[in-house]
């Protein structure tokens, strides 16, 4: 635990990317399997079950220190994270320390940790908890609080991870990043065999990593291509969830971009790649269709998360997958390949399908310059698209984001003006300001909440209006303020849906503060009715 504590640390310290991916070459070094497995686990995110609540660590600690309640919320306040508050008020805590000698991170997480769910009563829990505590270091005792409630999260992407652990072991990063895709068992088989320089047998299920299309830099784009796109297949961006479909030892795999297994989500996509030839891969878009166009991703989310869907909810919001791309056939990896030809192998094996009702190839558009490129960018909400995509035709399938090969172009958001009507503190280093809006628009006389945000404005922004919901706060909520309604902001967000569960009828998708409006008064603030207006225009 010791060591990899020095590792988290060592990363938080700095913002230098050489200086993270040197550390986590260092501990990946010098480690053991056993440890470097486990340590690949949490540095890389993946899912792990809440042992204890925050609310448990909260009152074992009230219970050891006899600090007030309001006085720790006090604390919390200022700190925004209740792992930390815990760590930091234990220095000054009576405690009868117990120092031990240094497990390692794998005997920490495999046999002392699974102890909290052996106990019988809640004050075993709490003497349980606290002897963990009376045995670490400060710094220690956050890490572990981290990973009690499942909430541990590391200062370096996953990129700079296995960057790091290719740097330690010697394969190629792209080679880690398609071993590591999905979920795995932290054990040292595991870990030998990730590292391994020889090639390794991977399991049908597992998907390859997806490549990503880069925000379209508009002038240099034209800079460097002139008004021509000979050498660019143009596609329009749709509004799904990506995923790769995959056909090995005559089952169907289903993956989303997030690296979850969705498959039972979609049985009837299920049911249309079953009859495709062992060895497929397709890279492409679920949505939710009807007739010629897709519906709104309010339909989608319904799917979503779900372990059993129903015939009435496939027939209410039937799903289709627009295939992008091949990047196996017959078992052959095609990623290498230019992309002209995987679109071509993709179409061949398309049309070699029977009955191919839910899936279409996507459709590639023609434009003949720049021009007509951004005329159909605007088109693209008619088309029930969100923009467009460029992909140059030479490209092969490649690893994350890399810039040059994809772009995405997508259309302007739509906004609303809104008046700010609450704000609640942020948390970690925006625990000691009011970062966290809900914004309300016009019903008649009426200020109805229709979006929270939080993302939009820049410090010297947020300080000021922190400071002047301090002095214009109306009334509380427990960590709410309803502050006066004064200040209008252009809200933008990229999808409208209708709502039963929102006072304004309507929810929309990635809300956040486009610039605050200190020119308009709030009466010329946007109503409900606008917002119903975009609904019938763009989301119905």
């Amino acid at each position: 635990m010791k060591r990899f504590v020095q590792l988290f640390q060592a990363v938080d310290a700095t913002t230098s990317t050489n200086e993270k991916v040197r550390a986590l070459r260092d501990y990946f070094t010098e480690v053991a399997p056993a440890d470097a497995a486990w340590a690949l686990y949490l540095l890389l995110g993946k899912p792990r079950r809440r042992l204890v609540t925050s609310r448990v660590l909260r009152q074992t600690y009230l219970t050891i220190s006899g600090l007030p309640d309001w006085l720790f919320r006090d604390c919390y306040a200022h700190v925004g994270d209740a792992a930390e508050v815990i760590a930091l008020l234990l220095q000054t805590t009576s405690l009868d320390r117990q120092p031990q000698a240094a497990k390692p991170l794998h005997h920490w997480l495999e046999t002392i940790i699974p102890q909290v769910n052996a106990v019988d009563t809640e004050a075993d829990r709490q003497a349980l908890i606290v002897s963990w505590w009376s045995a670490l270091a400060p710094f220690e005792v956050f890490v572990l609080n981290k990973i009690l409630t499942g909430a541990f999260r590391f200062g370096a992407s996953s990129k700079l991870v296995i960057r790091g652990l290719s740097q330690a072991c010697k394969v190629p990063e792209a080679v880690l990043a398609h071993r590591l895709m999905g979920d795995f068992e932290p054990t040292v088989a595991f870990f030998q065999q990730l590292t391994s320089t020889a090639a390794t047998e991977h399991p049908p299920s597992q998907p390859y990593p997806f490549f990503l299309a880069a925000p379209l830099e508009v002038d240099r784009f034209q800079q460097d291509q002139g008004n021509r796109l000979d050498h660019w297949l143009v596609e329009w961006k749709w509004d799904g969830i990506r995923a790769q479909v995959i056909k090995r030892a005559d089952q169907v795999f289903i993956w989303s971009r997030g690296e979850d297994l969705v498959t039972p989500q979609f049985p009837e996509l299920v049911e249309a790649f079953q009859p495709f030839p062992n060895g497929s891969v397709l890279d492409g878009e679920i949505l939710c269709w009807r007739e010629d166009r897709p519906l709104s991703f309010n339909h989608l989310q319904k799917r979503l998360g779900r372990k059993r869907v129903t015939q009435k909810l496939m027939a209410d919001s039937p799903v289709h997958f627009v295939a992008y791309d091949l990047l196996e056939a017959a078992g052959n990896d095609m990623r290498p390949h230019p992309l002209c030809d995987r679109k071509q192998t993709l179409a061949t094996l398309l049309n070699s399908q029977p009955d191919t009702a839910p899936i279409h190839l996507s459709q590639a558009l023609a434009p003949d310059d720049f021009q007509t490129l951004q005329s159909l960018r605007q088109q693209a909400r008619d088309h029930g698209a969100e923009g467009l995509v460029l992909k140059a035709l030479d490209s092969p399938y490649l690893v994350g984001r890399k810039r040059g090969y994809w772009w995405k172009y997508k259309v302007d958001p739509m906004t609303l003006d809104a008046v700010l009507i609450y704000a609640q503190a942020g948390s970690g280093k925006r625990a000691n300001l009011f970062t966290d809006y809900t914004f309300a628009l016009w019903h008649g006389d009426e200020l109805v909440p229709f979006a929270k945000a939080y993302s939009g404005l820049n410090n010297a922004e947020i300080e000021r209006l922190d400071k002047w919901i301090r002095r214009h706060t109306q009334d509380r909520f427990g960590p709410v303020r309803a502050v006066e309604p004064t200040h209008v902001f252009e809200i933008a967000f990229e999808g409208i849906a209708k709502s039963k569960r929102h006072k304004s009828g309507i929810s929309v998708r990635f809300p956040r503060i486009l610039r605050w409006r200190r020119d308009k008064p709030i009466s010329e603030a946007d109503t409900v009715q606008a917002a119903h207006t975009l609904w019938h225009q763009y989301g119905g």
